[in-house]
């Protein structure tokens, strides 16, 4: 089956129609059918798809990203030994490199998400914040993209600053990135007003040849680019061959202030911002074959995310439905923004004050339950009656399957007969919260996350298959993760 159909048919169930206009017709239960072919391979899942974002900022504070935050390593550790750190967003600009280590207060202020509503104020990093930071990757096991200051720092300072990390991080470090969102720098003061594209990919050079002149072994990403996917299909034209991966970021809903930024919209799966990044990434992939493609930011809502919405439980099922519609059209990874208290961020807190889980972290947990492996087609017979309803089904690394199933509508159950699976028992975990718009009470498998992210699921319900056929509810404003024995 060639990639475009197979594509077609994981994303199937997001029908196109508005959220309004089927919650009021809904019933309360409606009957699917689900038929899973295991033999038709999708995209694979790589183990180390599941990935967190932060602000480069947060390294002026070296003790952050440390070996002794032991808590902050049991929550990345708990959603996999082999994710993806992304250091950069819009502080990547005003972050100065510092070849000499200095003193740092012991206790700091949280750092989260820049909002872009505060002047922006220069933070220096250092070789002991690096230092650092090699110790906490390998204390989780995970790995490194690392943005350079293009916007106020010049090339030969970022040269300096890449080999540092490239000599400390070492085997870790993934990928460079060029710079945080240069589409944008026209609006936010970095560039003159008429800075474009050919400003930007002349630049992008001058300094890629800079740096890798002094790191020649070192891959590289981008354009890393806000929200232009013609910046995105240009830059894979000319740069395809220069990077590692493409990236761009993408948010669901924004700015916090607009009303319409609410749950509903968020879970609506007709996104006119997700489809121009569908699109941009087609493009670039038509114009660099061969070259995958990274969503190396997003989370629900962007300034830093807006409460009763980013910190609700719709986030979590957001998140993991995001997750695999990005796996479904051959993305190698996605990173979730975050820090401090920033109301999408999936951990929450500061050393001094501890770190929690919020909801979206949930969803996130709930996709490394299902682990890596090779998604195959799976398709729902009638999905436009219910078209908040996601289905993935991969299978995983033992070359077992697992189904991940979200329902998404609050006032309807899905009753589902998946077809085509294997006649053994199955292990089914829950994703739950009495409410959409919940911020206290999710759970997963019956249990919350702890601290240090200390997690064991208690309430594993066990299904048996019949000739092919496993039959369970999905209840309303839930997931499910299946796994057959």
């Amino acid at each position: 089956m060639d990639r475009r159909h197979f594509v077609r048919l994981s994303l199937a169930s997001t029908a196109v129609f508005p959220v309004s206009r089927v919650a009021a017709a809904s019933p309360s239960v409606v009957r699917l059918r689900l038929t899973i072919e295991s033999r038709v391979a999708g995209n694979p899942i790589p183990a180390d798809f599941c990935g967190l974002s932060y602000e480069s900022a947060v390294l002026s504070d070296p003790t952050f990203f440390a070996p002794d935050n032991t808590e902050l390593i049991g929550f990345f550790s708990r959603l996999g030994e082999s994710g993806a750190l992304r250091i950069g967003g819009n502080t990547s600009e005003y972050s100065v490199w510092n070849p000499m280590d200095q003193m740092v207060p012991k206790a700091s202020p949280p750092l989260g998400p820049d909002t872009g509503r505060q002047p922006p104020l220069q933070r220096p990093i250092t070789p002991e914040a690096i230092r650092n930071l090699r110790g906490f990757l390998d204390a989780t096991g995970w790995t490194l993209i690392y943005g350079l200051n293009f916007g106020t720092e010049p090339p030969e300072t970022c040269a300096n600053e890449a080999a540092y990390v490239a000599k400390e991080i070492g085997p870790r470090l993934v990928a460079l990135q060029l710079g945080n969102e240069a589409d944008l720098f026209n609006h936010n003061g970095l560039r003159k007003p008429n800075y474009d594209f050919p400003q930007f990919a002349a630049e992008w050079r001058r300094y890629f040849d800079v740096v890798r002149k002094r790191v020649p072994n070192t891959a590289f990403s981008g354009p890393d680019t806000a929200v232009n996917s013609r910046w995105l299909a240009a830059f894979a034209k000319l740069f395809g061959r220069d990077v590692r991966f493409l990236s761009q970021h993408y948010y669901a809903e924004g700015p916090p202030a607009d009303p319409g930024a609410t749950i509903p919209r968020l879970l609506d799966p007709k996104n006119p911002r997700l489809d121009s990044l569908l699109d941009g990434i087609t493009q670039a992939h038509g114009n660099a074959p061969g070259v995958p493609f990274r969503l190396t930011e997003t989370n629900s809502c962007y300034g830093g995310g807006k409460a009763d919405v980013s910190n609700t439980f719709a986030s979590a099922l957001w998140g993991v439905d995001m997750m695999y519609r990005m796996a479904a059209t051959g993305a190698v990874g996605i990173n979730f923004h975050g820090g401090g208290y920033g109301w999408y961020s999936p951990i929450v807190g500061t050393r001094e004050a501890g770190f929690v889980a919020r909801p979206l972290y949930y969803g996130m947990l709930m996709f490394a339950g299902g682990g890596a492996g090779q998604l195959v087609s799976s398709t729902i017979d009638n999905p436009a009656t219910a078209p908040l309803f996601a289905a993935y089904a991969l299978s995983n690394r033992g070359g077992r399957l697992n189904l991940v199933l979200i329902n998404k509508h609050e006032d309807m159950d899905v009753e589902l007969a998946a077809v085509g699976v294997p006649s053994t028992s199955a292990e089914v975990l829950r994703l739950m919260s009495p409410r959409l718009d919940d911020t206290q009470d999710t759970t997963f498998g019956g249990a919350p996350v702890g601290s240090s992210g200390a997690w064991t699921p208690a309430t594993a319900s066990t299904l048996h298959a019949a000739s092919g056929m496993l039959p369970l509810t999905i209840q309303r404003a839930s997931a499910a993760l299946v796994r057959f024995a």
